[in-house]
């Protein structure tokens, strides 16, 4: 049900408050799925690692990240700015070193913004399924962060369920192979279906904001 009230997010006894393009609205709240898949018990893990080590730095290379994580800017579901706490910066920075294969920092390192990647051209098929984007290659200590949507009706416009696909390798030439790692986690691509992708670029544990396609499977 659309509503006008003052901006809000979350769930309050039956019912749950959120927003869409088309403003504030309530739905009646449903219990949270929990399919404890192999991707989701391993980011668990990942931050039950990260959770563990940050109680073991000393007190300055904790004030360290919470002073990074003070300028590291994120938007809630309502769309105002906040920033991190120090253990999320540690989390943030870290996991994605982890994706990368690069080693855990101990000391916060500096704020990086990486450039978006410029343009992304995907071509989706039942036999193929590869990202096309500039530009190329990516820097020498740069990674491609590949999510992707389910399979949608093909009159969809929007998505806001990505979900992390493949890692490049450092310094990935275009074109970029996704269609095993789709394969396993969707299924085998069906012709005129939709499927939304999202690319950023990681540069030393920071990725840089989103560019999102989407493409009709032919």
């Amino acid at each position: 049900m659309k509503i006008l009230d003052v901006p809000k997010s979350g769930s309050a006894n039956w019912q749950t408050a959120s927003r869409n393009r088309y403003g504030q609205y309530l739905r009646n709240r449903s219990t949270p799925t929990n399919p404890q898949s192999s991707f989701q018990t391993a980011i668990r893990s990942k931050l039950s690692t990260c959770s563990t080590d940050y109680r073991s730095l000393t007190n300055d290379q904790r004030a360290g990240w919470a002073s990074l994580g003070g300028e590291m800017h994120r938007t809630d579901p309502l769309g105002q700015d906040y920033t991190l706490t120090g253990f999320q910066a540690y989390a943030s920075v870290n996991i994605i070193r982890v994706q990368c294969g690069l080693a855990v920092v101990a000391d916060a390192p500096a704020l990086q913004t990486p450039d978006s990647i410029a343009s992304c051209t995907p071509t989706i098929s039942d036999e193929e399924f590869s990202l096309a984007y500039t530009p190329t290659p990516l820097g020498a200590a740069e990674y491609l962060f590949a999510y992707c949507s389910p399979q949608r009706s093909q009159g969809r416009a929007y998505e806001g369920d990505c979900r992390l696909i493949l890692v490049s390798a450092a310094a990935q030439a275009s074109p970029f192979d996704i269609l095993e790692e789709y394969t396993a986690r969707f299924g085998v691509p069906v012709v005129s279906n939709r499927v939304f992708v999202e690319v950023r670029r990681a540069y030393l544990g920071f990725l840089s904001a989103a560019l999102v396609v989407s493409k009709v499977v032919s």
